[in-house]
């Protein structure tokens, strides 16, 4: 396996990052980020150190705000940044200033001398609601791809992979990734680095399932509405963010072993 030069990351953003909806057997968020990390390690052969500085319900500029001068304090080889998707369930998101203010952070990074992974939004065309964000999501994607080129950066591609358009790779609240997607999009981190996937099918769809009949199509909306949208509109109401009063689950490096030698 070849070698590769990052021996220390860290990763800014939102609850995607954080690891909602994938907990250890404690309850601690885990996330494609824990996960990547310990990919990392199994490649380099010896530990690296990382930390994790996403809190969720974070909007854009929040996350560039509270995060990159932390991120940079810790001069890491290798950062993620991938955000937005909160701001993009706001009717008034401008994909436009959004992705000057994601170029302003690369820059800042690449200047330091990090490499600079960059998250694309995920495809919506599927979700019933969340499918109204999709062209917005799409501009705001053409524009990181781009930052990526002029920057040096690299991609994580989430949007055209094929397996997140399973419902099984997400969180009965439809907005975020369970265990199995996060595993996914670990591997697309690898992936978009230029490094060798654990598998050769890491993106292929799972096994198709006999379709819902129209009456568990109702109930799976019905219940959604009520266990998930409705708390979700009446926080919106309330101006309220489930991650008020929460700091990083892992501020500072935290040396991640290799699980392969």
């Amino acid at each position: 396996m070849p070698e590769i030069p990052w021996r220390s990351f860290v990763a800014i953003g939102d609850s995607l990052t954080e690891g909602l909806q994938d907990f250890d057997p404690v309850g601690n968020p885990v996330g494609w980020a824990d996960r990547f990390a310990g990919h990392l390690a199994d490649r380099a052969g010896e530990p690296v150190r990382y930390a994790n500085l996403a809190i969720r319900g974070r909007l854009l500029q929040p996350i560039l705000d509270e995060q990159v001068e932390p991120a940079l304090a810790l001069a890491p080889d290798l950062v993620s940044i991938w955000g937005g998707g909160n701001d993009m369930l706001r009717p008034d998101a401008d994909p436009d200033e959004m992705a000057a203010a994601v170029e302003g952070a690369v820059a800042r990074f690449r200047a330091a001398g990090a490499d600079v992974l960059i998250g694309l939004g995920v495809d919506s065309r599927d979700s019933p609601v969340i499918k109204l964000t999709r062209k917005r999501t799409a501009i705001y994607n053409i524009h990181l791809v781009g930052i990526a080129a002029r920057h040096g950066a690299h991609i994580l591609d989430a949007w055209n992979m094929r397996s997140l358009r399973d419902w099984r790779m997400w969180h009965a609240d439809r907005i975020h990734l369970n265990a199995l997607g996060h595993a996914r999009v670990a591997q697309a981190a690898l992936v978009g680095l230029g490094l060798e996937p654990d598998s050769p099918d890491w993106d292929e769809p799972l096994l198709a399932r006999p379709p819902m009949t129209r009456r568990e199509t109702v109930d799976w909306n019905v219940a959604w509405t009520r266990e998930h949208l409705s708390p979700w509109l009446l926080r919106r109401l309330r101006r309220t963010s489930s991650g008020a009063g929460r700091a990083p689950k892992l501020p500072a490096y935290t040396e991640v072993a290799p699980a392969r030698v």
